[in-house]
């Protein structure tokens, strides 16, 4: 079975403007597979779409939504309606700011539970149940190092991604044997156009085209998380994140979280 036999002949990517979303929906183009392109910046993705179609020659579909806002789901099952879908990557969701909690406002953190955790949640329940009775499928939602232990300035994101870890390891062991493939794919600091932004502005990196300290290559996730698709529930990509997951592992919970906290801290200059 081709890979999109197993998984085609849509993919569903949320977050695919740009950096990760962006190339996972490349590679799965690459692969055979459809694209459905979902994210809030309909001139970006129209380039994304553009390009992949040009390289590939498949065929692409643009969900211009915002994912914070209460229909978002709704919206994105009705656009999907007519087509086929064999795998949902979840890439949405990062956060931009990286500011304590009591700062912004809290429609800012509930905004981000909701894109992070309902929205990934109702897609999951909407499409899992056909690719079940298929029997083949795959659905990927990208966590963060950031869900293992609290941390400042990342207080609702941190929250987010360990219910997405906990969420996609659970569904895992309910589809056991189904022939759909579950992944929690878990992220370090890694090298997106986001994270540039971020550390620009708070002067840890000269230019916008300077890579951050230590940030995980795109490709690199690409690459880990195409080569354990089959290897849930959780995959956690960089040799380094993997390395400070097993040291924090073994530490009692509130040490983990103070090594989290002097981490925080540190990445960011403070």
């Amino acid at each position: 079975m081709t890979f999109a036999d197993a998984y085609g002949p849509w993919a569903l990517v949320a977050g695919a403007s740009d950096g990760v979303g962006a190339a996972f929906a490349a590679e799965l183009a690459r692969r055979g597979l459809n694209v459905a392109l979902l994210a809030r910046r309909p001139a970006v993705l129209d380039e994304v779409a553009a390009e992949i179609r040009a390289d590939t020659g498949v065929q692409t579909r643009v969900l211009v939504v915002d994912l914070a806002t209460e229909t978002a789901a709704q919206t994105v099952i009705e656009a999907t309606g007519d087509l086929e879908i064999g795998m949902v990557v979840y890439c949405a969701g990062a956060d931009p700011n990286f500011r304590p909690f009591l700062s912004e406002p809290i429609s800012s953190a509930e905004a981000m539970v909701h894109r992070n955790c309902v929205v990934p949640m109702r897609l999951c329940h909407h499409f899992a149940p056909a690719m079940v009775a298929r029997g083949r499928g795959a659905l990927v939602l990208l966590g963060s190092g950031a869900g293992w232990a609290g941390a400042p300035n990342m207080v609702a994101y941190g929250a987010t991604k360990a219910f997405d870890m906990v969420f996609a390891e659970a569904l895992w062991t309910e589809l056991q044997g189904s022939g759909v493939d579950v992944l929690g794919l878990i992220l370090g600091k890694t090298d997106t156009p986001s994270l540039r932004r971020l550390e620009h502005q708070r002067g840890l990196i000269s230019s916008t085209d300077e890579r951050p300290r230590d940030a995980v290559p795109v490709q690199e996730v690409i690459d880990e998380a195409f080569a354990n698709l089959r290897n849930g529930p959780t995959w956690i990509v960089g040799e380094n994140i993997r390395a400070a997951a097993q040291m924090l592992g073994g530490m009692p919970r509130n040490d983990a979280v103070r090594l989290m906290m002097q981490a925080s801290t540190a990445s960011m200059g403070e």
